[in-house]
């Protein structure tokens, strides 16, 4: 006889399902196929997700969300003592939502990424995105106007 392992009872939104889970001292921690699900109650779908690492020492997956330029970002860690397959979801999810990814060296080596990022799912429209390399000014008027041809430039490969 063989005996299939439940996932936890997590509060997902309509039409997800649980694909692979981890348990913490606060609770599971839970992936479906749009979303993290995260202890507290926090849903981040994996577009938001800008980054996701896991330290082996400490057992901790450490996500970061997208954010704004020049406002921190927020960021989470849980303590996973089984992650099972929930780390190969969370690099595929986040993966998966990357569409283009372009870097523009501004001066030297540093400059900017446009970003096109989308639902994995494909359900929602492409987000576009800047990350700047430090040392790098958003607001200067040479970068925005970089910055915007090369939006320009990915949105025309997209065909969008």
């Amino acid at each position: 006889m063989r005996l299939r392992r439940t996932p936890p009872v997590v509060d997902v939104a309509a039409g997800e399902r649980v694909l692979a889970h981890a348990t913490t001292e606060a609770g599971v921690v839970a992936g479906t196929r749009s979303a993290l699900y995260l202890p507290d109650g926090v849903r981040i779908p994996w577009e938001q997700v800008e980054a996701a690492d896991w330290d082996l020492d400490s057992e901790t997956l450490r996500v970061s969300e997208v954010g704004s330029w020049g406002e921190p970002r927020p960021t989470h860690s849980v303590v996973l003592t089984d992650p099972g397959r929930l780390l190969e979801l969370v690099r595929e999810r986040v993966t998966a939502s990357v569409v283009l990814q372009r870097h523009v060296p501004i001066r030297g080596r540093r400059g900017l990424r446009v970003i096109a990022r989308r639902a994995p799912a494909g359900e929602r429209e492409v987000s576009w995105l800047f990350e700047y390399d430090e040392g790098i000014d958003p607001e200067d008027p040479f970068v925005e106007h970089a910055a915007q041809e090369a939006l320009a430039a990915a949105r025309d490969e997209l065909g969008g």
